[in-house]
């Protein structure tokens, strides 16, 4: 279970990078555990550290202006590489309910989905809007529309878009619940459909 995904308005973080793949975003040493808990903190743990252990200030996660930020904004084939479930863990744990990108590897995008991360698929027109437009002003926000599809630049009738979502995984991210969840929730159903049969 999660928390229901209806509409999100919210500040947002930029990795201006393409081919993000899942040991970017969660190292292997980091893969020994079943538990979700602390994956968050091992978020981009190579990029957001230096050698020496210490925070890069430069690196985009590690800015005062990226606290509260529950979006990111990534480029091209964000989530390439293995299928390490784990990589939408880290990002939950950080804090993201949605990641906006060019494009997403198709097993990344179906274990965001199933973890309460919203992949949103952007062309790059208004990508481009979107990074400019944080890069100009730090405080700019995202505006997605689960229900209707739709994501901007908040405060922006321009800068918009409509995307797509497979109808089961919108279904289940509405109602915060993954593919267990959906089931057991309409268990009255299923035994009374049992009830009938014959045996």
């Amino acid at each position: 279970m999660s928390e229901p995904f209806t509409t999100l308005d919210s500040p947002y973080v930029v990795l201006r990078a393409d081919n993000v793949d899942t040991d970017q975003i969660i190292p292997a040493r980091f893969l020994k555990v079943t538990d979700k808990a602390g994956l968050g903190d091992a978020l981009f743990a190579d990029w957001r550290c230096r050698p020496d252990g210490t925070p890069d200030p430069d690196f985009p996660l590690n800015r005062p202006e990226a606290k509260g930020a529950h979006v990111l904004v990534a480029g091209a084939n964000f989530g390439c590489g293995s299928s390490r479930e784990h990589a939408p863990w880290a990002l939950v744990g950080r804090g993201f309910r949605a990641v906006v990108a060019l494009s997403f590897a198709d097993i990344f995008r179906q274990n965001a989905m199933k973890n309460g991360l919203l992949p949103v698929e952007v062309p790059l027109g208004l990508h481009e809007v979107l990074v400019a437009e944080r890069a100009r002003d730090p405080a700019a926000r995202i505006a997605i529309d689960l229900a209707a599809q739709t994501v901007a630049l908040a405060g922006s009738t321009a800068a918009s878009a409509r995307f797509e979502i497979d109808p089961f995984a919108k279904e289940c991210l509405l109602h915060g619940v993954d593919e267990l969840g959906y089931l057991l929730a309409r268990l009255p159903d299923i035994e009374r459909h049992e009830a009938t049969r014959i045996s």
